[in-house]
């Protein structure tokens, strides 16, 4: 393998483990129950949220799941104005699958992310039902399927980059059999002409 493709994996590699990485840190650090506040005035009631370590994390962990995206789309280039050998057509199917997959599941882990960062920040909200009221948490699993979300995202991103920019190395090293100066040669065979003896009488 290259070089170049060794550290774009690398590289690649990196980003998303930190991604995941903080996206599971958030898990066990987003806002419980017992640490909402919840105070009734008249008819209004209010649930006070803390920041919570999971906000910073969070929003780290979108960060870095964004900038190996753009590392991996960049290094590998857009289907229609590459550069180049292209690969063969099963591996460009693969290619193009994986990069459909991966924008796929990138949106959803981000999406995942962001909500559950911004709902883990500090904040207050009120309910205007004195006898009603529902303080939201942020579910168990919100950012752990992020983070295998983001993981998924990475490998298939590998996989497109390897696949899209693998070139068939067959194509064009054939040779015919003249050029390699194998053939047969082609003319009218030589017979020496008779000579015939002319006896004086």
């Amino acid at each position: 393998m290259e070089t170049s493709k060794v550290v774009m994996c690398v590289v690649v590699s990196l980003l998303g483990l930190i991604s995941a990485l903080t996206g599971f840190a958030a898990e066990s650090n987003k806002i419980e129950e017992y640490e909402v506040n919840v105070t009734t005035s008249g008819s209004l009631t209010r649930c006070s949220y803390p920041r919570s370590m999971a906000y910073t994390l969070g929003l780290n962990s979108a960060v870095f799941l964004v900038l190996a995206q753009i590392v991996v789309s960049v290094g590998s280039g857009c289907f229609c104005c590459r550069k180049g050998p292209s690969p063969s057509r099963s591996k460009w199917i693969i290619s193009l699958t994986c990069f459909i997959v991966s924008w796929f599941t990138f949106a959803i882990a981000l999406l995942l992310l962001l909500s559950g960062a911004v709902l883990n920040g500090e904040r207050t909200e009120d309910s205007a039902s004195p006898d009603i009221y529902f303080c939201y948490i942020v579910r168990t699993g919100v950012f752990s399927t992020a983070s295998v979300l983001s993981i998924v995202t990475i490998a298939l991103g590998i996989v497109y980059y390897l696949c899209l920019n693998s070139s068939n190395q067959n194509v064009g090293d054939t040779r015919t059999v003249a050029n390699q100066g194998g053939g047969i040669a082609m003319g009218q065979p030589q017979i020496p002409q008779r000579v015939e003896d002319h006896y004086c009488s």
